[in-house]
């Protein structure tokens, strides 16, 4: 049972990590339209621009996301065979993991990570220096 408590924690982890790299380049852009100081905040962007470059790396390195293999050596010391355990667990894996090739997934991170990059040239944080 407590295995199977902290592969769910793992997973709701890993969901809002992914909400954060997606949801964070959405409220960039929205904010840089609508004036919202705070998407300008220099360790907000640096932790988003971070965090999609650790996915794009493993993506082209072709490493499986530590959160990944966390939760599912915790199914496994739960007792569990593949992704069939809780309700949580069952929503949440069908909005985190989806069937493709390798390719797409790469291909996919790598753009959303030059979308990244290009938002914090065209919207860029706030310099951290106060201006006189």
């Amino acid at each position: 049972m407590p295995y199977q408590i902290l592969a769910d924690t793992v997973l709701t982890i890993h969901v809002a990590v992914v909400l954060f790299v997606v949801g964070g380049l959405v409220m960039v852009v929205t904010g840089h339209f609508r004036g919202w100081r705070w998407v300008r905040n220099p360790w907000f962007r640096l932790a988003h621009v971070v965090a999609i470059a650790i996915v794009v790396l493993q993506a082209w390195l072709g490493v499986l996301c530590p959160l990944t293999t966390l939760e599912v050596w915790l199914r496994s010391q739960a007792g569990e065979a593949g992704y069939s355990g809780s309700f949580v667990q069952y929503w949440l894996q069908e909005l985190l993991y989806y069937q493709a090739p390798a390719w797409v997934f790469i291909l996919a991170y790598t753009l959303f990570g030059l979308l990244v990059v290009l938002t914090w040239w065209y919207c860029p944080p706030r310099s951290r220096r106060k201006k006189r």
